[in-house]
């Protein structure tokens, strides 16, 4: 998502007009999550997508009539069963979009978009909320805790309460009718080891909207040119981690050192904590063995049944890439659970 923002930055110092395409409506039940937008230039389709095939054909043709006409719209479209399975639902029907205009020349919008790009920075719950009450009179706005309302029309902080939900939903108030979609889920992935299988889980976990640090204690492990889409790497030692890090109830640990005793030495560390995920790779017969070790300093059964080992879905993961796939397929389980899917 904070590519779209950058993407319309960059449309605004173009001075070209751009339509920001969303789905808000399918099938009657809620919309789509992670893309479900694509913003259109009259250079073409630049950012993301609504799920390709018939509907997205159909959708870029409008946004370029959109451009033309310079007004707001909201169109429904039923789909024939191929159609569907384009847009990954399960059961057909209609799907809604939502064509944003959005001028170039919008004295509001440079400073809402440098807000709202900032946002990605925090580790914190953040929403979008588009008002579609009138389709050719939008207005948008980014909100989280610590920065308030930032955006384009009138929102006001008293409506949000009920708009705030860990998925997106329309919301009716009065005269009003809002689109409302989570941007941001607070929350951090410690990723403890820079070898080849994190090398392989930090891009995939990025890429569906985890916040990722690597940690380890060697200096070329622990590297920003090696984990390019990693919000941080720390160059640090393993005994010592909350020198380093504190771990919150939001966070999610995976641990996968260079070895089994580093392991076990940053296992125990976080068993300590409250994650909301622990993750800890290796062979079952290792993971008895740890388990004995973590009882013998003192660490609960229950703790030490709340780490995921071996990491990740049974999918008979063999090689690096494979086993992140797996790893991050459980997370993003965990993740759903969490935020009441």
């Amino acid at each position: 998502m904070k590519r779209l923002f950058e993407t319309l930055q960059d449309c605004i110092q173009r001075k070209e007009d751009a339509v920001l395409v969303t789905v808000i409506a399918s099938s009657g039940s809620t919309p789509r999550e992670a893309g479900s937008r694509m913003v259109i230039s009259q250079r073409g389709l630049l950012f993301g997508t609504i799920g390709g095939g018939a509907v997205e054909f159909r959708s870029q043709k409008m946004a370029a009539d959109i451009l033309k006409e310079r007004k707001s719209l909201v169109k429904g479209f039923k789909l024939a069963p191929n159609q569907v399975e384009d847009l990954g639902m399960i059961c057909g029907g209609d799907v809604v979009v939502y064509f944003q205009f959005i001028a170039w020349d919008n004295v509001e919008m440079p400073l809402f978009l440098q807000k709202a790009s900032a946002l990605f920075e925090k580790d914190e719950d953040a929403w979008i909320l588009m008002d579609i009450t009138e389709e050719s009179a939008w207005s948008m706005a980014v909100y989280s805790e610590s920065a308030g309302i930032i955006g384009v029309g009138g929102f006001q902080a008293e409506d949000l309460e009920p708009m705030l939900k860990t998925r997106a939903v329309q919301v009716v108030q009065g005269d009003k009718k809002y689109y409302v979609e989570p941007l941001i889920r607070s929350g951090t992935v410690y990723v403890f080891g820079g070898g080849h299988v994190a090398q392989e889980l930090v891009p995939v976990l990025s890429h569906v909207g985890f916040r990722c640090v690597v940690m380890d204690d060697r200096e070329e492990f622990a590297s920003k040119k090696l984990f390019p889409t990693a919000a941080e790497t720390i160059l640090g030692d393993f005994n010592r981690i909350s020198d380093y890090i504190t771990i919150t109830g939001n966070d999610y640990i995976v641990v996968m050192t260079r070895g089994h005793a580093h392991d076990y030495t940053v296992e125990e560390q976080v068993l300590h904590t409250n994650a909301c995920y622990v993750g800890v790779i290796g062979s079952k017969n290792k993971i008895r063995a740890v388990s004995e070790r973590l009882k013998a300093a003192g660490v609960s059964d229950e703790d030490i049944e709340r780490a995921h080992s071996p990491i990740g879905l049974p999918i008979k993961a063999e090689t690096p890439a494979e086993i992140a796939i797996s790893i991050a397929a459980e997370m993003i389980q965990v993740r759903a659970e969490r935020k009441g899917k």
